[in-house]
């Protein structure tokens, strides 16, 4: 059988998960072929050339991406997909085959976490509309444009992504809770302003997270209210005590940190923060820049392939 899009276009980081996506890229072209599905592999070099083989595979009229990979190769397509607040192409498809470090976009949706089974998701013409969110930042002085498929953050999350990407990669999804305890030692927080369009918040803050999907960091079930298909992104503030927030830490994992009394929870369509100190912030464990920012929601802005 032949897909409805034409020829796949496998978009992979091979070093992503200390290999790991490498090792499993043999079995899934194997599985393709199995189902007569035709596909063409292009890999990365680097940091933000997911991206740039996105768009030329756009500019081949190619219709069904596979970002094969964790999250940081899912965010690299997508903003390979958008441009102008719009997708590039309304016609193509984003697929996913999970693999490296973390891939907790796909748990949202239910989409096989083994690559082996992922490849039957590819088959067919089964896709529905999710949205993607917005990211406006500064970055040596300009303002600058991301966009993220999953989840964001600014405050002490986004240093507990910088340190993880230092540590050793064969701690695995385990990486950013090791990665936390070594962060938050030296945290303090900072004071913000964040507007939520029909309230501000104003005082400490130590994390901000902006949710479309539920899960991120190896498994931790950070907003599970929210669904990328409701046309709104979730957003919640962290004021807690350090004692507090350690406290907390654990009951992440299983989505029951919230509702909690330092824990501001609000689903908005856009919002924005200023910060004294400028906070880093990352999306979809990727660091971008710092505060001042605004994020926004992109309703129904790309199909994905189930």
């Amino acid at each position: 059988m032949s897909s409805p899009y034409g020829v796949l276009t496998l978009v992979c980081n091979t070093k992503a998960g200390n290999g790991g996506v490498g090792r499993c890229l043999p079995e899934v072209e194997r599985l393709l072929t199995e189902r007569e599905l035709e596909y063409e592999v292009v890999r990365t070099q680097g940091r933000g050339h997911a991206t740039l083989l996105t768009r030329e595979a756009l500019e081949r009229d190619r219709r069904l991406i596979v970002a094969v990979g964790g999250d940081g190769t899912i965010h690299e397509v997508v903003n390979g997909l958008i441009a102008d607040d719009k997708a590039v192409n309304p016609e193509t498809r984003l697929g996913v085959v999970g693999a490296g470090t973390g891939c907790d976009f796909i748990k949202t949706f239910g989409i096989p976490s083994s690559p082996s089974h992922a490849v039957v998701h590819l088959d067919g013409h089964e896709s529905f509309p999710i949205d993607i969110g917005k990211i406006t930042f500064s970055e040596n002085g300009q303002e600058v444009v991301r966009y993220f498929a999953n989840v964001a953050e600014a405050g002490l999350g986004a240093r507990v992504v910088e340190r993880a990407a230092r540590l050793p990669r064969f701690l695995g999804p385990t990486v950013y809770f090791f990665a936390f305890w070594t962060t938050v030692a030296r945290h303090r927080p900072a004071q913000v302003q964040v507007d939520l369009m029909t309230r501000t918040y104003k005082g400490p803050m130590n994390n901000l997270v902006i949710a479309n999907g539920q899960f991120f960091g190896g498994g931790m079930k950070i907003a599970p209210k929210a669904a990328p298909t409701d046309g709104v992104l979730d957003f919640q503030i962290e004021h807690a005590s350090k004692r507090e927030a350690i406290a907390v830490m654990p009951k992440v994992y299983k989505g029951q940190h919230v509702p909690h009394p330092d824990i501001l929870e609000a689903k908005r369509v856009q919002a924005s923060i200023e910060s004294d100190p400028p906070l880093l912030i990352e999306a979809d464990g990727e660091v971008l820049g710092f505060t001042p920012a605004r994020f926004e929601v992109l309703r129904d802005a790309i199909h994905l392939k189930v």
